[in-house]
């Protein structure tokens, strides 16, 4: 396992260097950490990089008490970058981690070759929705909401036919750091990007499960709009994290976003 002080935060991250291509970066969703991403990975080409990082607040890395902003955990993410002396990448968020992502391409845009928007927008729900959710969290912790916030991450009967697997997503989201969460559910709440997309300038995939109810496809189709060189895309027969129900259709759609990159180094 690898970890890195940035700031006085650790976090823990893998890192496999690029032999040519892209490196890209991958940024997890509320309540989950960087293995969401292994199936994909997996099904990507071995030359490229790949970083996945745990944020603040999920998986290993340290869970500080918030509020936790946008800015923050984009600045958490240039830190690391600088870390392993990472100038340009390809970021690949899903929900919060997509929002990250365009906040670190509207701050940071000769850092970004490219974006990967998984289920995410400029602004999900609204301030009294996280509100709600980070007191509640605050108050009782992850175990009473975890049925409500599974059902939304994956489609249709997927816990009835992937038993063993629901249950492992569901010790990632309850082993999740109350205080880690609740402090994201803060940086959702005032994290509003709709006046400030349209300034993102490199190509971009906006990805939706078909069956997302958390940020469902409407949201990524307007998100994908507001964005100059965007285009959208729906995985079928996956929730709100498709990385967990459709691996192969998530990796081929990433594979032929990178072939349509410029070139670069």
């Amino acid at each position: 396992m690898n970890f890195a002080s940035i700031g006085d935060i650790a976090f823990h991250y893998t890192y496999r260097p690029a032999q040519t291509g892209p490196t890209l970066v991958f940024l997890n969703s509320l309540g989950s950490d960087l293995r969401i991403w292994q199936e994909v990975i997996a099904r990507l080409p071995a030359h490229l990089g790949i970083l996945c990082f745990d944020q603040r607040g999920h998986g290993l890395s340290d869970a500080p008490s918030g509020p936790y902003s946008l800015p923050q955990l984009a600045a958490d993410l240039r830190g690391l970058l600088d870390y392993l002396a990472l100038h340009q990448v390809v970021l690949v968020g899903v929900s919060v981690g997509g929002m990250i992502a365009q906040q670190f391409a509207l701050s940071d845009p000769e850092r970004v070759r490219g974006l990967v928007l998984c289920d995410t927008g400029a602004r999900i729900a609204t301030a009294d929705y996280w509100s709600e959710r980070a007191t509640a969290v605050r108050r009782g912790g992850l175990a009473p909401l975890a049925h409500l916030i599974l059902a939304r991450w994956v489609s249709g009967d997927y816990g009835e036919r992937h038993p063993a697997a629901y249950r492992g997503y569901a010790n990632m989201l309850t082993r999740t750091p109350a205080e880690g969460y609740a402090a994201t559910c803060d940086a959702l709440r005032d994290g509003d990007l709709r006046v400030q997309v349209s300034a993102i300038q490199v190509p971009t995939l906006v990805l939706c499960g078909a069956d997302d109810l958390a940020t469902p496809p409407a949201l990524g189709e307007e998100l994908a709009a507001a964005i100059p060189h965007a285009r959208f895309a729906l995985i079928a027969n996956a929730g709100h994290i498709p990385a967990l129900e459709e691996p192969d259709a998530v990796a081929a759609h990433i594979r032929s976003f990178l072939e349509g990159l410029p070139h670069g180094p």
